[in-house]
């Protein structure tokens, strides 16, 4: 796709979300239940949509709000709702629309203070740490729709584990809010916000502080204060900026905060590749503020929205890939934590094969999962994964000990380990990978993007291995073709395709009328670009096929 002639600039002022007018579309507009563009869709991190397509209105959030009543009563779920909102315009109405529910429910909801903004992996934290203690079973809410433009609001479920909902859940609350917006919202419990929020079931919480004080549990917090490292964070208008205030004052750390104030406008944002305002912390356009300041600092970094995503800008590397930075982080870990033998290293299919050699090195299975955060949670909660992370800049990892720390992406503890890694390997983060290039080839990689109706994406979504009757890839021997994950045997929605220096993936979108292309080779760019040609022309020819 066309990279936009204003990628990279500051927003300009007609580029501008309309708050007033958004939030009047949240309210006012109504879906149509019998639209499949309009209805409730649980994605890989849960509901996502625009208040203008009447994709995430008043009547999705109190659907979905009391589907999720109704999940936690029949599986027996009576501790506490931790609800944490992002800084998206929608995500403060759609919380008030949320508590109508649940207090009109009789749920007990936990709140931040003062009605603030939570990260996704505090709300994660908050539940781990409620059910180890309580005897009753909490689970959580988080209101964002992460890294998207300022016009969208999201809506994720997290089930005890802490997690994102797997689709064994998702697909009974999407089932459930979809019935009650057909039903006209009839079996919706609701109370007006302003009884809600002095009801006996809402309460704050101080997501921040408790999270903070056991940072030291899981990154060498003395180890960066020692190395007086200069370092920069910026939230990105989100959801970290007290969690990072917090940490600074806590630790007395030499950190800068960068953007340090809420704008629902994201005025701030350089704009993306397609030209619109994306809070993506994985992107060079996106992050250009950031990197131009890299020089003045030991190392910077950014997370996305609800910080679960996290960026990492260094002096000589600019803005690191994010599959560059998970070998890194893998690497580090398992190097340098006393964890277990046993401990395995999670990734995506669509992750670099890399992390794959790295892990090989250090001795470690690797557990390749489909796309999606949700299929490592339970191996993080185990303890039968060290590390899980995907393409897209999402990770977690264990605590020193080896126990649980949070079962969903945490930005801000990868932005962290970034400065731990500097202070005890003192060496640019970037230099580090190009050791690894040294040592197990050179990666290309590259994910490009295609137009697909809708009747194209579900071929591509069900395609077997028996579809493919190719024999070579990029002039290689075709070795697998996966339509499930070769960790945990789940459908991929999709195909990947392996030789010996190289692979393909191909996925259909699952909220966009395109299908994606994922694909690395250790030969070459020209190597590369001869595995996407040849995947594009396997898509042809299966479309033309079926």
């Amino acid at each position: 796709m066309a990279t936009d002639p204003m990628a990279g600039k500051l927003v300009p002022k007609d580029r501008l979300e309309d708050i007033p007018a958004l939030i009047s579309a949240y309210y006012t507009l109504k879906p149509d239940p019998n639209n499949k563009e309009e209805i409730v869709s649980f994605g890989t991190s849960g509901h996502r949509g625009n208040a203008y397509k009447k994709s995430f209105n008043i009547n999705h959030v109190k659907a979905i709000s009391q589907a999720i009543c109704d999940h936690r009563k029949e599986n027996g779920i009576n501790g506490v709702l931790f609800i944490g909102k992002d800084t998206h315009a929608l995500s403060t109405p759609a919380q008030m629309s949320a508590l109508e529910v649940f207090a009109a429910n009789e749920v007990q909801v936990a709140i931040a203070k003062g009605e603030g903004y939570t990260p996704t992996p505090l709300v994660s934290f908050a539940i781990i740490e409620y059910n180890k203690k309580k005897k009753e079973i909490s689970d959580g809410v988080v209101i964002t729709p992460s890294h998207n433009p300022p016009s969208d609001g999201g809506y994720k479920y997290n089930p005890p584990n802490g997690g994102p909902a797997d689709t064994d859940i998702t697909s009974v609350i999407e089932k459930r809010a979809n019935e009650i917006l057909k039903n006209g919202l009839k079996e919706v419990k609701s109370i007006p916000y302003e009884e809600a929020i002095k009801s006996p079931f809402v309460s704050e919480f101080d997501f921040i502080t408790p999270y903070v004080k056991a940072l030291n549990e899981i990154i060498d917090i003395d180890a960066i204060k020692e190395s007086k490292i200069k370092m920069a964070a910026n939230p990105l208008g989100g959801t970290a900026l007290d969690v990072y205030k917090k940490i600074k004052e806590m630790y007395e750390l030499d950190m800068d905060i960068i953007d340090d104030f809420v704008d629902p406008t994201f005025s701030f944002m350089h704009l993306d590749h397609d030209g619109k305002v994306r809070m993506d912390c994985s992107s060079p356009y996106a992050m250009k503020g950031l990197i131009e300041l890299r020089e003045r600092y030991d190392i910077a970094f950014g997370n996305d929205v609800d910080a679960d995503r996290h960026g990492i800008v260094t002096p000589k590397g600019g803005l690191l890939n994010p599959n560059h930075y998970l070998s890194i982080a893998i690497w580090y870990l398992f190097k340098h934590r006393k964890w277990d033998e046993k401990l395995k290293v999670g990734k995506t299919l669509v992750s670099s094969s890399m992390i794959d050699r790295v892990a090989k090195k250090l001795g470690r299975e690797v557990y390749e999962v489909p796309v999606g955060f949700k299929w490592f949670s339970d191996g993080l909660f185990s303890g039968e994964l060290g590390f899980g992370g995907e393409e897209s800049a999402g990770a977690s990892f264990l605590r020193k000990d080896g126990s649980v720390w949070t079962t969903d992406k945490d930005g801000i503890i990868l932005t962290l380990l970034s400065v731990e890694i500097l202070a005890k390997i003192q060496k640019d983060l970037s230099l580090i990978y190009e050791e690894f290039e040294k040592e197990f080839g050179k990666s290309f990689y590259e994910r490009i993007d295609a137009p697909a109706s809708k009747e194209q994406k579900e071929i591509l979504k069900n395609l077997d291995p028996n579809d493919i009757k190719e024999k070579t890839l990029g002039g290689e021997k075709i070795e697998h073709i996966y339509s499930k994950a070769s960790g945990n045997k789940a459908r991929i929605g999709g195909l990947k395709i392996v030789t010996k220096n190289g692979w393909v993936a191909l996925r259909p979108s699952g909220t966009e009328d395109i299908y994606k292309i994922y694909a690395e080779s250790f030969i070459s760019k020209e190597h590369l670009k001869s595995i996407q040609l040849e995947a594009q022309e396997i898509v042809k020819r299966v479309l033309k096929d079926m």
